[in-house]
């Protein structure tokens, strides 16, 4: 029987993928074997030792203690893509909001008096500011073209648009999903260079914090329009609300409030909305619940943001599965400690990832605890288990 914690109000979709017969699942479970968690913080919280995974149903795992995990032997799954469609349908009506002046539109309407007798009159005299532009023929420039970046840049397309995008890291089954007409850049600026409409969509990490600043900013078209939906330290707050006072951007929309950006009269700020529909829910619960599953029963690795991709198929009842530092020598000592057990290694793979590295071995008989123990003592090896056919 497998216990799984949950710390959020996790969709009771991808809930329901844990038979009953063998999970226990609950907000209030001892000793979890695993943890389902979506925007909780837990990287002050006191991490259970019998936690053998983690599930972020959505994308970001900045919520985790990542390096932390990695030191257990622990991977760390989250749901990339699952919650696409969402985020892309947010970021084009961000763009339509732009375009179109529409917040501004509204908030000068709700000023109106509705008893005044000129009202139809100021409503026309106030129209004339808030005229904005047609889509077709503008260029959105995509910093990112991973499942949302791409998703984007292919309704901007039917829309009329063109793209231009760079993303040094991409892919090639998110090279594949890139419509052709997508001009590839070569760098950042270049993007910004030529865009109407720049829109984020990268992962934090140090290398993307305050990716857009004052610099890059300051390449940008006069008038243009910068969207981030991916997330808030991706770019300098500082910079954006200078270049939105100096009339160097037109606006700034997002999807995180701060303290700098609320009340600026060019920027539109929304609540973290971006997966925040019954559907992405759903998608990132029943993705993350899968691959935490198949983690659990079989040892085979996806979408682990520490862990390579993992994945062999069974041949044996009998399997190890060994998370261990990317050292040399590795693959030979867990050989040989298996030999010296009396077992016949039936199939076997290896996989590494930096500096991590996951062995999983189907073995024709029994792995008995002092096997376990002596694998475990391996210099090196981060956590070993035993994972008996269901």
């Amino acid at each position: 029987m497998f216990r799984i914690l949950t710390l959020n109000q996790i969709s009771a979709h991808g809930l329901h993928r844990f038979p009953s017969a063998r999970y226990t699942v609950g907000k209030s479970v001892d000793e979890p074997d695993a943890i389902i968690v979506r925007s909780h913080d837990m990287r002050t919280m006191a991490i259970p030792a019998s936690v053998k995974a983690i599930g972020r149903a959505g994308a970001g795992t900045n919520n985790i203690p990542v390096a932390e995990m990695s030191k257990r032997g622990a991977p760390v799954f989250n749901a990339p893509g699952a919650n696409a469609n969402a985020v892309k349908e947010l970021v084009l009506a961000a763009i339509l909001l732009g375009a179109r002046n529409v917040v501004p539109a509204l908030r000068y309407v709700d000023g109106l008096n509705p008893a005044a007798a000129d009202l139809e009159a100021r409503v026309e005299d106030g129209k004339k500011q808030f005229a904005g532009v047609e889509l077709p023929g503008r260029t959105l420039g995509i910093v990112g073209l991973g499942a949302i970046g791409s998703l984007v840049a292919d309704t901007a397309i039917k829309l009329g648009m063109k793209a231009i995008g760079y993303d040094p890291e991409i892919t090639v089954d998110a090279a594949w999903r890139l419509p052709s007409s997508v001009r590839k850049a070569n760098s950042i600026d270049e993007v910004i260079r030529h865009a109407d409409f720049i829109t984020l969509h990268v992962p934090l990490l140090p290398v993307t914090r305050k990716l857009i600043d004052a610099k890059k900013l300051a390449l940008a078209k006069p008038g243009a329009y910068l969207l981030n939906f991916s997330r808030d330290a991706i770019v300098d707050e500082d910079a954006i609300v200078d270049a939105l006072r100096a009339q160097k951007l037109r606006g700034y929309l997002c999807d995180f409030p701060s303290a700098k950006l609320i009340g600026e009269p060019h920027v539109i700020a929304l609540p973290h909305l971006g997966a925040s529909t019954a559907e992405a829910e759903e998608n990132c619960a029943a993705m993350v619940v899968d691959q935490v599953r198949e983690y659990l029963e079989q040892g085979t690795i996806a979408n682990a943001v520490n862990f390579p991709n993992v994945e062999m198929a069974r041949e044996s009842p009998h399997r190890l599965a060994i998370a261990n530092a990317n050292v040399p020598n590795m693959l030979g000592q867990i050989s040989s400690t298996v030999a010296q057990a009396g077992l016949n290694i039936h199939n076997m793979v290896n996989k590494s990832r930096g500096e991590m590295a996951y062995t999983l071995v189907d073995v024709d008989s029994p792995v008995g605890e002092a096997t376990i123990r002596s694998i475990a003592s391996i210099s090196g090896v981060l956590a070993v288990r035993a994972i008996p056919a269901a």
